[in-house]
């Protein structure tokens, strides 16, 4: 959808953003405490040997099975959740005027409430499909999370602002610029 995209270019404006995606990928590196809870929970066949999650083979897993993405869920959700709390009372306390925090479950996880307003970032199904095929996922995994997330157009529905990401990335600043500096 180009969530990355926005967070990339609002950084750049510069905006105080935390994205939980790199929070999550931070939880599960070698030696940290989640990562050694989703091995005793799914296998050790998930990590290479260098100690490194072996992220496909994760997914594989959650993406195909409703009860291990929750049991994966349940492992990620609440420490991420922390990261993300904590970050927004870091900037309360020291006076930041705009920050955002990139959640691409916000929806579905209930959690739009805790923010001043929210953006959903989006594009056709199309686009999406083939910016995914670019990153080298298959059909089969592109379908498998496109399953377990709600339809854009929900979100769209939900979301204060939507940025549409169809066209240039200049574009698509200009319009993280117009939703914060209106």
């Amino acid at each position: 959808m180009g969530k990355s995209t926005s967070a990339r270019l609002l950084e750049a404006l510069p905006v105080s953003v935390l994205d939980t995606d790199s929070v999550a990928r931070e939880l599960v590196r070698p030696g940290q405490p989640a990562l050694t809870e989703i091995v005793d929970t799914f296998g050790d066949d998930l990590v290479d040997a260098n100690g490194e999650l072996r992220r496909s083979r994760l997914a594989t897993k959650v993406f195909s099975d409703p009860d291990a993405r929750e049991k994966l869920n349940s492992i990620l959700h609440p420490r991420i959740r922390r990261e993300w709390l904590t970050a927004l009372d870091r900037w309360q306390a020291e006076g930041v005027a705009v920050a955002v925090v990139v959640i691409p479950l916000l929806f579905e996880a209930e959690l739009q409430g805790r923010f001043d307003a929210t953006i959903c970032v989006a594009c056709t199904e199309r686009t999406q499909y083939r910016r995914l095929v670019e990153r080298g996922w298959s059909d089969e995994a592109i379908e498998q999370r496109r399953a377990s997330q709600w339809a854009v157009s929900e979100k769209m529905e939900l979301a204060d602002h939507v940025v549409w990401t169809e066209g240039t990335t200049r574009l698509h600043e200009e319009q993280l610029e117009r939703i914060l500096w209106r």
